[in-house]
């Protein structure tokens, strides 16, 4: 579907316009993602435009995350990235859902250890306290997006099997009477390594986000202390933020 046409009457300058036509047909899905977009001098004959016009416009729909330039190759649609922020406490397959994926996991290791004191700390547990420990592949379709490691106090799960696909909240609610009522999270800018970078099928020293998260039941016990490693070309942290004197401010610096 092919939409708009540049008006040379107004103020906006072309290369604006047609930053906005091209970002509307994208967005209607004229490209699906990974399809390469016609040349620039294509677009400079439909739109009757110089290459410069064309090349000012996809330069700046490459900076928003629209498209991608890959030299030699051409340019081709971006896969839009997963925002994250300020939301409702869901599930990976939930929050899959909502971006009408299908949420698969392939199940890497599960088994009972000791505690670090990291662990213990965020679980508030007593040291060396046995934890189930889940390690998983997270994928949206066939599309590995993130490596996750769960840590739950053994005490509370006895006997629990999660098999590929399984969903771990469901079998906790189900089984464990464990409801999720909040949970913090702490992102931290990464570099995929080897092991990571395989899993996650992105180059080695890709850009990831580590992150940390401890969920809380409604009295306020910590269930769960989860690290995981998210590919950061699908992901992108949004933040809304309002100015409320006398309150604590929402991020922090790490001296």
């Amino acid at each position: 579907m092919s939409i708009g046409a540049l008006d040379r009457d107004l103020a906006v300058p072309l290369y604006h316009q047609l930053q906005n036509i091209l970002k509307a047909e994208i967005e209607m899905g004229r490209w699906r993602p990974d399809e390469r977009l016609p040349s620039e001098q294509e677009l400079g004959e439909r739109f009757q435009v110089s290459k410069i016009t064309v090349r000012q416009a996809l330069t700046d729909l490459a900076q928003s995350g629209y498209i991608r330039r890959e030299q030699g190759r051409g340019t081709f649609v971006a896969r839009r990235k997963f925002d994250e922020g300020p939301r409702e406490l869901t599930s990976f397959t939930e929050e899959m859902r909502r971006h009408a994926l299908v949420a698969t996991s392939r199940v890497l290791a599960q088994f009972e250890a000791e505690a670090d004191a990291r662990v213990t700390n965020a679980l508030r547990l007593s040291a060396k306290s046995p934890v189930l420990i889940l390690k998983r592949l997270r994928l949206a379709g066939a599309e590995p997006l993130s490596v996750q490691i769960a840590h739950i106090p053994a005490a509370l799960v006895p006997g629990l099997n999660l098999v590929d696909g399984g969903s771990l909240y469901e079998i906790l609610q189900r089984e464990y009477h464990l409801y999720p009522a909040r949970a913090r999270e702490t992102y931290v800018a990464a570099l995929a390594d080897d092991a990571t970078a395989a899993m996650l099928e992105i180059p080695v020293g890709s850009a990831v986000f580590a992150v940390e998260r401890v969920t809380l039941t409604l009295n306020e016990t910590p269930f769960e202390f989860v690290q995981s490693t998210v590919r950061g070309d699908r992901y992108a942290i949004v933040l809304d933020l309002v100015k409320n004197v006398g309150e604590q401010p929402a991020l922090t610096l790490n001296s």
